[in-house]
């Protein structure tokens, strides 16, 4: 997955912890408990980041999460309605959620990890499906995936050497 980074201290972060998982490590003197958390950040103004944080301790591993989000911020590019400017459908392993355009007044129709990405990102109008795993983490990948991979009509229209108008919709 390739995105290109953003420098996260221009935004205004909020985070929201998706999962907190407990791993643990047979030892010769017994089990080893840590901590996973996912966590999502966002400015809600089209910039969402998604990051994995380990640790001993549960706000260790939720800190450790919200820097590796910061580090992996994507663009998220938008409509007028708060909305994407096209269907797409991200995967990131096993899992691919189905991200569609969605008219003013629908509001944010998904799953609990899709949500989390969509609403941190600023999107207020989507419809999505989770299709495939239903694991956690890869959905929320999947539709890092899927929203970083959007484009605006102006971008396609400049690429393929086109007016905007020429597009439908």
């Amino acid at each position: 997955m390739k995105r290109a980074m953003i420098d996260a201290s221009q935004f205004e972060l909020t985070e929201k912890v998706v999962t907190i998982k407990r791993v643990s490590k047979t030892v010769k003197g017994g089990r080893n408990m840590r901590f996973t958390a996912l966590v999502v950040v966002g400015d809600s103004n089209g910039h969402v980041g998604v990051g994995l944080g380990k640790a001993t301790e549960i706000p260790e591993a939720i800190r450790k999460g919200k820097e590796d989000a910061a580090k992996n911020l994507v663009s998220v590019a938008l409509d007028e309605n708060l909305s994407i400017s096209h269907d797409y459908i991200g995967q990131y392993g096993s899992a691919s959620v189905l991200l569609k355009k969605s008219p003013d007044g629908t509001g944010i129709i998904a799953g609990g990890p899709a949500r989390t990405v969509c609403e941190l990102a600023g999107i207020k109008n989507i419809r999505t499906k989770s299709l495939g795993s239903n694991n956690k983490q890869n959905v929320v990948l999947a539709t890092l995936e899927g929203l970083s991979q959007l484009k605006v009509p102006e971008e396609v229209a400049a690429r393929r050497g086109k007016d905007v108008a020429d597009f439908k919709y």
